[in-house]
């Protein structure tokens, strides 16, 4: 039942989507991906600035990682949004935003 309300509310978000500009589409989506990624980050990485942080990670994910974390928006982070944080923050140029935008935070 759950993963069923699961799709259903990821087909509503599509549905949405697709009634926008693209630049509205993919907007609404880095929005709701940040809403996925936020508690995530805020559990597995404690103490690191946040905002920088969801910045990075959003910046540097791809079209694909996007959508996966705006339909987990709509039905909560899973094992799933993890790993995709994992993975986003595994790239080499997100290390280095990290570096130059998350660091300096953390050190003020």
């Amino acid at each position: 039942m759950y993963r069923l309300s699961g799709h259903i509310a990821a087909l509503a978000l599509a549905g949405m989507l697709a009634a926008c500009s693209p630049q509205a589409q993919d907007e609404i989506a880095r929005s709701a991906a940040r809403s996925a990624l936020t508690p995530v980050v805020a559990d597995t990485f404690p103490g690191v600035p946040l905002e920088p942080t969801l910045d990075c990670l959003i910046d540097n994910a791809n079209a694909q990682q996007i959508r996966a974390l705006a339909a987990d928006a709509v039905i909560g982070p899973t094992e799933s949004t993890a790993q995709i944080a994992q993975d986003i923050a595994s790239k080499p140029e997100t290390l280095r935003c990290l570096a130059v935008n998350g660091l300096p935070a953390l050190l003020r």
